[in-house]
């Protein structure tokens, strides 16, 4: 399926109806049907040729200066945002859970994966992983077992990701930014076991949009106090000693020992209204 054919089926007649009401005859809708008619009619016209015509060379706007290819993009990433934010909307109360993909069942990071899992399916919370095995296969399994919401956000990668079998639904992504946009807007809570880049990624991301205030502040748990004793002591000292960032600044990040300690938490926080990113 094209991403036309995906835009189609994502936007209904309502949504459309809406935008047009809202833009009218405003600029913005004629430089937008502008925009649509010159990428997808019209060949590119290039710089070089213009001139070999004689013609008096003058600079593009940013408008004419997106190809077919942008257009598609800027769809296709509509489509991908509409997807998720459909397959989502009937999730309400959700927990996200991060964490290494290399462990096995053996380890003791998937046993604590999947007590949270169970858990927070037991007070009534979706558990939200990136659908993929090791830390996030345990967490679904746990909600899974428990008869709770268990939800993958699987993104496709090169070395192709196979989602776990602990789902009760799976959404599938192209572009991680989007990706992350779905996880923070829908989890009431970040819960951080071990893990490697992608799980820094998802630390450091949220932190940082509560520390700018693009989000409000929801709990960041990181799970393992042995394992993050060296990254927090490193924000400690040098980067608060030195005024990188302030001492309230590092406590939005919270640790704890074990997996009750993290449902009490999300328990205890005033939790905000759906965010967006």
């Amino acid at each position: 399926m094209n991403w036309t054919d995906r835009l189609n089926r994502s936007i209904s007649a309502e949504r459309a109806a809406f935008v047009k009401d809202q833009l009218g005859a405003s600029p913005i809708s004629s430089r937008y049907h502008d925009l649509t008619r010159r990428a997808t009619i019209l060949p590119p016209i290039g710089r070089t040729s213009r001139a070999k015509q004689g013609h008096t060379m003058e600079p593009s706007p940013p408008i004419d200066r997106l190809t077919t290819q942008d257009i598609g993009l800027i769809f296709r990433i509509m489509a991908e945002f509409t997807d998720g934010l459909e397959a989502l909307a009937p999730i309400t109360q959700a927990v996200s859970v991060f964490g290494s993909t290399r462990i096995g069942s053996d380890d003791p990071a998937y046993a604590f994966a999947e007590q949270i899992g169970r858990l927070l399916a037991q007070h009534g919370y979706a558990v939200l992983t990136g659908a993929g095995p090791g830390v996030m296969e345990a967490a679904n399994k746990g909600a899974y077992e428990a008869g709770g919401v268990s939800v993958g956000l699987n993104i496709e990668l090169p070395q192709q990701q196979h989602p776990n079998r602990y789902l009760t639904k799976l959404v599938n992504f192209q572009h991680f930014f989007v990706r992350k946009a779905m996880f923070v807007k829908h989890s009431l809570a970040f819960v951080i076991l071990p893990g490697g880049y992608g799980t820094l990624d998802e630390l450091f991301d949220s932190v940082t949009l509560i520390q700018t205030r693009k989000i409000k502040p929801f709990p960041v748990i990181l799970v393992g106090g042995d394992y993050w004793e060296g990254l927090v002591g490193w924000l400690r000292d040098p980067v608060v000693r030195q005024g990188k960032i302030g001492p309230e600044e590092l406590s939005i990040i919270k640790i704890v020992q074990s997996p009750e300690e993290a449902i009490q938490l999300i328990k205890d926080a005033s939790l905000p209204e759906p965010r967006t990113p």
